[in-house]
């Protein structure tokens, strides 16, 4: 498809390239009922609660951490590396926002992740690889990739910024504070930001196989919302990785030229003193 960027590799192009060039990473939320089960072959893992959220400063790892993280997983600044994982590559679009906001330039995302490598019976292992750590060396943080909690107050008053939620209708609604399946991070209040569309994640991935829609679909998809490539758009969720789909989308897919994910989100936003909501 004639996507913007070339970010995405089909399932037969890694299955050709295993063992090979491709540096391959498998992203879950739940590696126990993933990855443990079986995962593609030379497969390294990222958890994602585990590796790429530091606890303490409830934030993403820092330069240094994200550069551990790396080496750990045998992968050099010069590396081809190709993401997948569960739940249509969510958390695979969460990990590569991350590689983006460091400066990795090489990363892609394999269309319909484990979703439609299972579809179409292609084999699993259960080895784990060998790997030979690295030193890997990032660059500074791209800040235009991120929105904090000051540049969605500036946005409230701005008319060429757009911000998209992308939680479920009930979220956005205020109806729950967080899917059921996923009742970790609350807010106090329920409800959304000020003026903020509601476009789910999964609308711009089909159910049949998890593949991204095509260019003229998501185009309707956003466009229909007022989401233009005229506007600076900023995505959130309920704790950033959600949105960081839907950014992958906007601006790898659809070439949007300013697109930025707001990670601190509905957990932060929602918990603010003085933050103004929406029901």
């Amino acid at each position: 498809m004639n996507y913007a960027q070339q970010v995405l590799v089909d399932t037969q192009t890694v299955a050709n390239n295993l063992g090979k060039s491709l540096k391959v990473v498998e992203v879950d939320y739940d590696p126990e009922n993933a990855y443990r089960a079986g995962h593609l072959q030379g497969a390294s893992l990222i958890w994602w609660k585990r590796d790429i959220n530091d606890p303490i400063t409830r934030d993403i790892i820092s330069k240094s951490q994200f550069e551990d993280l790396l080496s750990r997983n045998g992968i050099t600044p010069q590396s081809e590396v190709v993401l997948y994982g569960d739940f249509n590559n969510w958390f695979a679009a969460f990990v590569f926002w991350i590689f983006k906001y460091y400066g990795h330039e090489n990363v892609k995302i394999m269309n319909g992740g484990r979703k439609k490598w299972e579809i179409e019976n292609r084999s699993y292992t259960k080895d784990e690889p060998s790997i030979q750590k690295t030193n890997y060396v990032a660059q500074p943080p791209n800040e235009g990739l991120r929105a904090y909690l000051f540049d969605v107050r500036r946005a409230l008053d701005k008319k060429d910024t757009v911000l998209v939620d992308v939680r479920s209708p009930k979220e956005f609604s205020g109806e729950i504070t967080a899917p059921a399946e996923y009742p970790m991070e609350h807010a106090q209040r329920g409800g959304h930001i000020p003026n903020a569309n509601n476009i789910p994640w999964a609308s711009a991935v089909n159910d049949t196989d998890g593949t991204f829609k095509s260019v003229e679909d998501l185009k309707k998809i956003y466009e229909a919302k007022g989401v233009t490539p005229d506007k600076d758009v900023i995505c959130y969720c309920r704790i950033g990785e959600r949105s960081s789909h839907t950014w992958f989308v906007l601006k790898y897919l659809l070439g949007y030229p300013q697109v930025r994910n707001y990670d601190g989100s509905w957990t932060e936003w929602g918990n603010m003193i003085g933050n103004p909501i929406e029901k």
